[in-house]
C-alpha cells in the first residue's frame, strides 16, 4: 500500500510541477524572463512567484513520496546512499524555496547563498542516487526498460554541468563571467526537465515493482523434512 500510495503521488506531484511551470513559461510577467540566459529561480521573484514556489514543493513532497515506495518495495534499504541523496534532492527542493535567489548585480546575501548550493546539491544528489539504484537493481530482467531510461536522463543531467565547469575553470580565458559564457537558463532547465523525469521514472518503477510481487503472490512454503521437524 505505502509504495502504490507514494509512487502515485511522486508521478502526480511531477506532473503538476511540470505543467504549472510550464505555463509561467508561457503566460504572465515569468513569460517575459529569457529561459536562454535566466534561471527558473527568478521566477520566484516576480509577481505570481508562489506558483513557482508551490511547483517545486510539490515535487519535493512527490519526491519524498517516490523514495518511501522505493524503500516499501525493498528497492533500496532506508539507510543506505541512494536513500541520502534522494532525501538530499528533497531537503535541497525546500531550501531553494525556503531562501530566495538574490540579485547577484546588487550584492550577495546569505538567502542568495543558500539557495545556490542547496540547489547544487540537490542538482547533483538526484542523479548520482538514480544511478546507485539502477546499479543496485542490474540483476533484474524486469527493470531493464526503468534502469534505461533512469541511466540516461542521470548521465545527460550530470553532464550538464560540463559547459558550466568549464567556464569556470576557462574564465580567465574567456574574458567574461562564467554565467554569461554559457546559455545558463537552457541548460538549467534541461537539467531541471532530466532530473524530474527521473523522479517520475523511479516512482513508475516503484509501482511496477510492486506490482510484479503482489501478482507472483507469496513465496510457496518449504515442504517439510524430517530434518526441519526436529526429528532425531
Amino acid at each position: 500500500m505505502t509504495t502504490r500510495i507514494g509512487a502515485r503521488m511522486g508521478v502526480v506531484a511531477v506532473a503538476l510541477a511540470l505543467v504549472l511551470i510550464g505555463v509561467m513559461h508561457l503566460v504572465g510577467p515569468s513569460s517575459r524572463v529569457d529561459p536562454v540566459r535566466r534561471t527558473i529561480s527568478e521566477y520566484a521573484l516576480l509577481p505570481g512567484g508562489w506558483v513557482f514556489d508551490v511547483a517545486v514543493v510539490g515535487l519535493a513532497l512527490g519526491s519524498a513520496g517516490v523514495l518511501a515506495a522505493l524503500v516499501a518495495a525493498g528497492m533500496v534499504p532506508a539507510r543506505s546512499w541512494p536513500s541520502a541523496l534522494v532525501g538530499a534532492w528533497c531537503a535541497g527542493l525546500l531550501l531553494v524555496v525556503a531562501f530566495e535567489k538574490t540579485n547577484w548585480s546588487i550584492g550577495p546575501s546569505v538567502s542568495g547563498y543558500v539557495h545556490r548550493y542547496a540547489s547544487l546539491v540537490a542538482f547533483v544528489a538526484l542523479p548520482v542516487g538514480a544511478l546507485l539504484i539502477a546499479r543496485r537493481r542490474r540483476r533484474d530482467p524486469d527493470a531493464r526498460p526503468f534502469r534505461f531510461g533512469v541511466r540516461v536522463l542521470s548521465w545527460l543531467a550530470l553532464a550538464s554541468f560540463l559547459p558550466i565547469v568549464g567556464a569556470i575553470a576557462f574564465r580567465g580565458v574567456l574574458g567574461v563571467p562564467w554565467w554569461r559564457a554559457v546559455p545558463l537558463g537552457l541548460l538549467e532547465r534541461g537539467l531541471a526537465l532530466a532530473e524530474v523525469v527521473v523522479v517520475a521514472l523511479l516512482g513508475l518503477w516503484a509501482l511496477a515493482h510492486a506490482r510484479r510481487d503482489a501478482a507472483a503472490g507469496p513465496p510457496e512454503p518449504r515442504p517439510l523434512t524430517a530434518q526441519s521437524a526436529g526429528a532425531p
